[in-house]
């Protein structure tokens, strides 16, 4: 990792589709050298976000629906996956590094992430472990469990030349909101999985909250490098708003 991070919360609650907007816009000035390492830890609200494998589903446009049904907006995620489902307590997490060869260290930077949530989350005496949970949304091999019995968050990976980003959904309360709406969501793309799956931080550690997990991260973040929080420029805000509808769903 980095010597120094820049420390972004901003969230689009309202508006979720700006969010892989900008984690794509900040890919992007980070290859090019206009901005240094960054880490982004914000709140996005009710979203679910679809892979790309979604979208090319004959489901999709039932998904989007059923999703919406649910109260839960629609938008398509920048990095690779199923869909996932964001909620009033779900956290997102990003890593933007600069890499000139980002494909030769993809499985190690999988690796690092998943293993720095994965310590975050046992200093906060969950049974945190790495790995897929047999019928997890979303699987993934470096999806971080509680107890590999359920999943407390998945994690995405996009590359362009000169850097990469890393995304994560930690679900930190409301294990059944995000049960609720996955449910009809998998069955419109038929998708088989097990909603016992889906787990929150709270299920395993009484009183978690989306506070107490959001410093555990960045406590541990900040025993391997320095964050240097920074505001969001008005410029790279705009260019984020201006790119957000190509990332909302259809419909």
């Amino acid at each position: 990792m980095h010597s120094e991070l820049e420390l972004l919360h901003e969230a689009f609650p309202e508006r979720p589709e700006a969010g892989p907007a900008l984690s794509r816009i900040l890919l992007d000035q980070v290859a090019d050298g206009r901005r240094g390492p960054t880490v982004r830890l914000s709140r996005p609200g009710r979203v679910v976000a679809f892979g790309r494998r979604d979208t090319r589903s004959r489901g999709y446009a039932g998904a989007v629906a059923s999703a919406r049904e649910c109260g839960f907006a629609a938008m398509e995620r920048l990095t690779g996956g199923r869909a996932a489902a964001y909620s009033e307590g779900t956290l997102s997490l990003t890593l933007t590094t600069p890499d000139p060869d980002p494909g030769r260290r993809t499985g190690r930077r999988f690796e690092e992430a998943a293993d720095l949530l994965r310590a975050a989350l046992a200093s906060l005496g969950v049974d945190a472990r790495i790995g897929e949970i047999p019928g997890e949304y979303c699987p993934g091999t470096y999806s971080v469990s509680a107890g590999g019995r359920a999943k407390l968050a998945g994690i995405g990976q996009r590359m362009v030349k000169g850097a990469a980003h890393v995304g994560f959904v930690i679900v930190v309360s409301g294990s059944d909101r995000i049960r609720a709406v996955l449910d009809p969501v998998y069955r419109a793309l038929e998708l088989e999985w097990r909603p016992e799956t889906v787990g929150a931080v709270e299920d395993e550690v009484e009183g978690a909250g989306l506070d107490s997990v959001e410093a555990a991260i960045l406590d541990q973040i900040a025993s391997q490098v320095s964050l240097r929080p920074v505001a969001l420029d008005r410029g790279t805000l705009e260019l984020a708003e201006t790119a957000a509808p190509k990332f909302r769903s259809p419909g």
